[in-house]
């Protein structure tokens, strides 16, 4: 099985099933000297772990993550930094009514028909179980841009009908509830939403975004690993992801040059100021210096309680009914997941881009 690692220069690899014994991952790529611990990714690693509310699964995991290599004395040493999270609250036995039925919007049916091999315990390889891996990666990639003064935030801007309203919008609200979300005026919303949600055994979509600030200009590889095609494809990678625009996105396309074209004015201390960032921080692949602003739209959890037509194993007409834990809104969680992804891709972006400026000066 191919494509489980992301990254050129700085890479993450990860591996791992959803109901086996652990899953983990392998950076590489990572400089000699940056200050590690474990306390150091487990910050981000408790945002993301289940059970936390009543409005996540109840499945219980402390996501406690190991370094099994590449730190020595708090530091790292230039060499693959391997990391480990133990499963330990999974539970298979609730998903052997659906060994032998694909379950509607999930991967079952296609990981069959390409591998033959039918895992049911939560969704095997497929599940966002593996995305705790990239969570930790990414905090080391965080770590990592901070000491070049870029910083990754990421909120929960849209539920299902609900949407926040931006006039309102506070970074510090996002820590201070359960849907990371950065309007508090929206909190009581979404809750009367997900309490319905839950009520009906069904599920809803939500929408991400997520900014890093401090990013340099000219980060990026045109033509095909433009920085925005790398953010559009790890942020894809996110499991129900199914949208993903950078700046304006989707709206440009109803828009006009004279507005959507970024306009620029002579800056204070030298180079030029953008009037505004419908581009998202990214011009012809590459980083402009402003904010990079991205969203994504995670659909509705397929593991619902409603029951939805299918097929089994033998191609026969079947219903199915999926019991267990599951998110009613996996965007929630998604927020630190998303925010990680884009830390990936800035930091093996940012080690091109310093490469090159090594060359240059060597020439």
């Amino acid at each position: 099985m191919s494509g489980n690692g992301i990254g050129l220069l700085f890479r993450l690899t990860t591996f791992g099933e959803s109901h086996g014994p652990a899953i983990g991952g392998v950076v590489e790529g990572c400089p000699a000297g940056l200050p590690l611990t474990e306390s150091d990714l487990q910050h981000d690693l408790d945002r993301r772990k289940p059970g936390q509310s009543r409005f996540t699964t109840g499945r219980r995991e402390a996501d406690q993550v190991r370094i099994l290599s590449g730190v020595f004395e708090g530091v790292t040493t230039g060499t693959p930094i391997g990391l480990l999270i133990d499963n330990t609250d999974q539970r298979s036995r609730d998903y052997a009514g659906i060994q032998d039925l694909f379950r509607p919007g999930h991967a079952d049916y296609v990981y069959w028909q390409k591998y033959g091999v039918r895992d049911y315990r939560g969704g095997g390889r497929a599940s966002a179980r593996e995305t705790a891996v990239r969570v930790a990666g990414g905090a080391i990639a965080r770590k990592l841009l901070a000491t070049v003064g870029v910083r990754i935030r990421g909120a929960l801007i849209a539920m299902g009908e609900e949407r926040i309203d931006r006039s309102r919008w506070a970074w510090d609200e996002v820590e201070r509830n359960p849907f990371f979300t950065p309007d508090a005026g929206a909190v009581p919303r979404f809750t009367a939403l997900l309490d319905r949600v839950r009520a009906a055994g069904d599920s809803v979509g939500a929408l991400l975004e997520v900014v890093a600030s401090g990013v340099g200009v000219g980060w990026g590889e045109p033509v095909f690993d433009r920085l925005d095609a790398d953010l559009a494809k790890s942020l894809m990678s996110i499991n129900a992801v199914k949208g993903v625009e950078i700046g304006s996105g989707l709206e440009m396309a109803q828009g006009y040059g004279s507005h959507m074209a970024d306009e620029m004015v002579p800056g204070a201390h030298g180079g030029v100021e953008f009037v505004s960032n419908h581009a998202g921080g990214i011009l012809g692949g590459l980083s402009t210096g402003q904010e990079i602003i991205a969203r994504l739209a995670l659909k509705p959890t397929s593991s619902i309680r409603i029951p939805r037509r299918t097929v089994d194993i033998h191609g026969q007409a079947r219903e199915v009914v999926t019991e267990g834990r599951h998110d009613p809104c996996v965007g929630i969680r998604a927020v630190p997941v998303a925010e990680a992804m884009m830390a990936l891709t800035l930091a093996d972006h940012w080690l091109r881009d310093r490469s090159r400026a090594a060359e240059r000066k060597r020439l």
